[in-house]
């Protein structure tokens, strides 16, 4: 009789220590919070976010507790989002692993919950500096402060989702559940991004979203780091050091998107917070220059070590322990940044980027000035980038071409013109969400219905073309371990009830036109302009609904059911009407369509709100038709390719059958004659 081997006995076979692999699930989390700590500390001290204030100081407990507190919503955010994330695409659900990774995030979750309802509490103190006690007078303003304030909502709203994502990480072990408790803590994320000086500063909205962004990616890159940390002996014990190896291998292509998020949005935002070059002699520039170098040196350091060493993790026991002596060093650079970030966020910038004391109606209303004139010239040469879809078609060329290259190295043949719509479609998108139309559509009612036309109408119809789920399910490898990548996820999706629902062709084309209609005459016109986080939904919308339409009528990627070719025909020429219907509604239309917005920018430039509204509907009503009568044409073209090669599949069969089946239908025909003439003798 044998009995099974303990952790250590287990790790002692392979080479390592167990006290070793022990004391590292300690040493890891604990430099990093003492790092961070350390930076904070430092940080604060150089950029003054802890020094008392002229009036209304609450105190050095608030002073240097907020920033603590944050610093712990930040770490504790990482270990609940990377732990997410990373038993997704890199364990297998059933194992013990994944159940430490959801151990794991389910604790971060408590700890995270903690530190927002703190951190709410002492940003409350800090702003109205309250005489607090246990009366019901303190509990009222705290209330009201809760309700009422932007501030107070964030923080309640943050913590409530916090002990959601806690119960619900302990309770859930199989996969789809796993996803959306992810896909919750990520969303919980997002309020924080709008805390801070992003508010007060010029560029609003592409400061919010790049600090969402930024924390987000962090989240998950340091969260998935010491998640392996913290399983790995448990790693090791399930599948030896390769299916260690195997993890830190899909995590690492994990970390290097983080990485690239984290670099160029931290790019734009310090740009933003800083201004001009001089400024980084600033205690702000001080504090940003260290957290840059940090980033550097966890740039370069992961790459080194994760290109030459993870492939011999397997087979070398010195590669081993250097590697994870590597890893505690990174967590202590992690830390370094994290604890510079705090910091940021309690040291003023720069004055240089900050709005004007008196602003125009333009800068109230949108965070930014009136730009000039649209001229023909400054179609071509406006930008005003929007962080979310840059990543989104950057990702998306790369990551499509990565196919294409796979594909053609082991021989396979990908058609040419579909890797080229699949490019131009994604250039459009970030033509639309970056350049021009995104710079004047505030301002200009016709601008943002060229941009509405091109993201629900044109863009998709270039995207549907490239067939990117073919090419997926066709170029990424299949995994064989029981985990879930890239492409069985994606597979997931498609073939998923919701998918099954939304691919209808009728649901499709409803959500297609009826979007129109209810966005545009009920108050989410009016959320996508006033809040930055409506205007991306906006666009997601319009563009997933646009697609999915497109997908039903021409695409080739799977979906579970389709019109025949005459009815796919029907139903965009009912689309057509209803659609161009709404154009006239709009040009019909003897008011403002949000009024104090599109009439109140203080605009001298172009043609009055009324008018550009006019040729706004005028734009939905004609140019809008265009890219569906291309679609009508490609139902068509593709209609009589269908016959074409219906009536070859035909011609084949009859040359392999020798015209077996005409000769039996003729002998049919002459036997029904032949009965016929002896039923009319008989007569």
């Amino acid at each position: 009789m044998t009995s099974t081997p303990t952790l250590r006995e287990a790790g002692a076979r392979r080479g390592l220590p167990a006290d070793r692999a022990t004391a590292l699930r300690i040493a890891g989390p604990a430099i990093l919070a003492v790092a961070a700590v350390a930076a904070l500390i430092w940080g604060l001290i150089v950029g003054g976010g802890a020094a008392p204030l002229v009036i209304g100081d609450p105190g050095p407990l608030v002073r240097w507790g907020l920033p603590t507190a944050t610093l712990a919503v930040n770490l504790s955010a990482a270990g609940m989002v990377g732990a997410l994330v990373v038993a997704l695409f890199s364990l297998r659900a059933g194992d013990r692993s994944f159940d430490a990774a959801l151990d794991t995030a389910s604790v971060s979750a408590a700890i995270f919950t903690l530190a927002a309802a703190t951190t709410g509490f002492f940003t409350f103190i800090n702003a109205f500096n309250p005489a607090v006690g246990l009366g019901p007078e303190f509990g009222a303003q705290l209330g009201r402060f809760l309700v009422e304030t932007e501030g107070g909502r964030t923080w309640l709203l943050t913590a409530i989702a916090g002990a959601a994502i806690t119960v619900l990480a302990f309770a859930v072990r199989s996969w789809t559940p796993t996803l959306f408790v992810a896909i919750l803590a990520i969303a919980a994320m997002v309020p924080m991004g709008t805390q801070g000086h992003s508010g007060e500063e010029a560029n609003h909205n592409a400061a919010v979203m790049a600090i969402i962004l930024h924390i987000i990616a962090a989240a998950v890159w340091l969260g998935g780091l010491v998640l392996l940390v913290v399983i790995r002996p448990i790693l090791e014990r399930e599948h030896g050091r390769d299916g260690i190896a195997a993890a830190l291998s899909r995590y690492s292509s994990i970390a290097l998107a983080a990485f690239v998020v984290v670099a160029v949005s931290g790019t734009v935002r310090a740009s933003i917070g800083v201004g001009a070059w001089e400024n980084l002699a600033s205690p702000y520039g001080a504090i940003l220059l260290v957290k840059v170098g940090a980033l550097i040196a966890l740039g370069i350091l992961g790459a080194w070590y994760r290109k030459r060493m993870i492939g011999r993790l397997a087979a070398a026991d010195a590669a081993s322990r250097l590697f994870w002596g590597l890893v505690v060093l990174e967590l202590a650079f992690m830390g370094i940044a994290s604890g510079a970030a705090a910091a940021l966020g309690r040291t003023a910038p720069p004055t240089t980027s900050a709005l004007p004391e008196v602003r125009t109606p333009a800068e109230y209303l949108t965070g930014a000035a009136l730009p000039p004139e649209l001229t023909l010239e400054r179609w071509f040469t406006s930008w005003n980038v929007d962080l979310l879809w840059a990543f989104a078609a950057g990702f998306g060329i790369f990551l499509y071409l990565a196919g294409v290259w796979r594909l053609r190295r082991r021989g396979d043949a990908w058609p040419l013109f579909r890797t080229i719509l699949w490019v131009a479609g994604l250039a459009l998108l970030f033509w639309v969400t970056c350049g021009p139309v995104n710079a004047y559509q505030d301002y200009l009612f016709s601008v943002h219905m060229v941009g509405h036309m091109l993201l629900t109408m044109a863009i998709p119809l270039l995207l549907v073309a490239g067939a990117p789920v073919t090419l997926a399910a066709r170029a990424i490898h299949k995994r064989t371990d029981g985990t879930r990548g890239g492409r069985e996820w994606i597979l997931w999706a498609v073939h998923s009830p919701v998918a099954r629902v939304l691919t209808n062709p009728f649901v499709a084309a409803g959500l297609f036109v009826g979007s129109l209609w209810v966005f545009y005459f009920t108050d989410l016109f009016r959320w996508s302009l006033y809040d930055h986080l409506g205007h991306e939904w906006m666009t997601a919308h319009f563009l997933i609904t646009g697609y999915l339409f497109v997908l039903t009528l021409i695409g080739i990627d799977p979906v579970p059911y389709r019109l025949p070719y005459a009815g796919r025909l029907v139903l965009l020429i009912a689309v057509m009407a209803i659609h161009a219907f709404f154009g006239i509604a709009i040009m019909s239309q003897s008011g403002l369509m949000v009024a104090e917005w599109f009439g109140a920018m203080g605009r001298m430039w172009g043609p009055t709100p009324l008018e550009d509204q006019y040729i706004g509907g005028g734009v939905a009503w004609s140019i809008g038709e265009l890219p569906t009568l291309i679609l009508a044409v490609t139902v068509a073209i593709q209609w009589s390719r269908s016959d074409d090669r219906a009536q070859k599949r035909a011609d084949r069969h009859a040359d392999r059958t020798g015209d077996a089946e005409l000769e039996a239908y003729n002998a049919q025909l002459a036997a029904l004659a032949e009965r016929d003439a002896q039923d009319a003798q008989r007569r």
